[in-house]
């Protein structure tokens, strides 16, 4: 019974890894056992929450977060999908949340921003999907992109120069934090000379990229 649910953590992330075969009630069930089990583990965590194994519908996903909450003090700050970058993706994620948490602001948005969307922030934003050509995020704080930003950004909106924007993926179409915009080749040459995520700091009257980790 023990291999039908497999629960791993760190530091900043749960997986889930649930059977494809099995009746899900029958998985619910065993969840809840472990859970039980392993409550005092999980004390006041604050983690990002991922599932393998099987597809989830939004509603099979609530269930297993009201099992979460039913039995452990975890705070599950969202949902991410499952891949091979998972604890770099947690380590952004969940850092930036708990300070914005710390501060009583920030949010999530959840799925791809389409075309012609606007989202805007009066703190800072994490976006758990891509940001699509058409598509403008414009936030006070700073903007996370968990997947491809190729899109228009800008961090910083009240004039904040410390803030930044993150993304898997950095292609945008037009990328600014407070009153500095890129320009886009020194953005698109710089992106393409750098693997994995990215971090878009200013620095002077310039924005650089940066590897998010060395």
């Amino acid at each position: 019974m023990d291999r039908l649910v497999t629960i791993r953590s760190s530091r900043y992330g749960l997986d889930i890894e649930l059977d494809q075969n099995t009746d899900f009630g029958i998985l619910l069930d065993i969840l809840s056992e472990k859970f039980k089990e392993s409550a005092r583990f999980f004390k006041d965590a604050k983690m990002a929450l991922s599932f393998s194994g099987r597809p989830l519908s939004r509603e099979e996903e609530d269930l297993i977060l009201e099992i979460i909450s039913k039995y452990t003090q975890i705070d599950i700050l969202c949902v991410v999908e499952q891949n091979d970058k998972n604890e770099l993706l947690y380590r952004s994620i969940v850092e930036q949340s708990i300070s914005e948490k710390e501060k009583r602001e920030g949010q999530f948005y959840r799925g791809t921003l389409g075309k012609r969307q606007v989202l805007e922030s009066e703190s800072s934003i994490v976006i758990l999907g891509d940001v699509e050509p058409d598509a403008r995020v414009v936030a006070k704080g700073n903007v996370v992109v968990v997947g491809t930003l190729y899109g228009t950004v800008h961090a910083g909106a009240a004039g904040d120069r410390d803030a930044f924007v993150v993304a898997l993926s950095m292609q945008p179409r037009q990328l600014r934090i407070a009153d500095v915009e890129a320009k886009r080749q020194i953005i698109y040459q710089e992106s393409v000379s750098i693997k994995g995520p990215k971090i878009a700091v200013v620095d002077g009257n310039r924005i650089y990229l940066d590897p998010l980790m060395d």
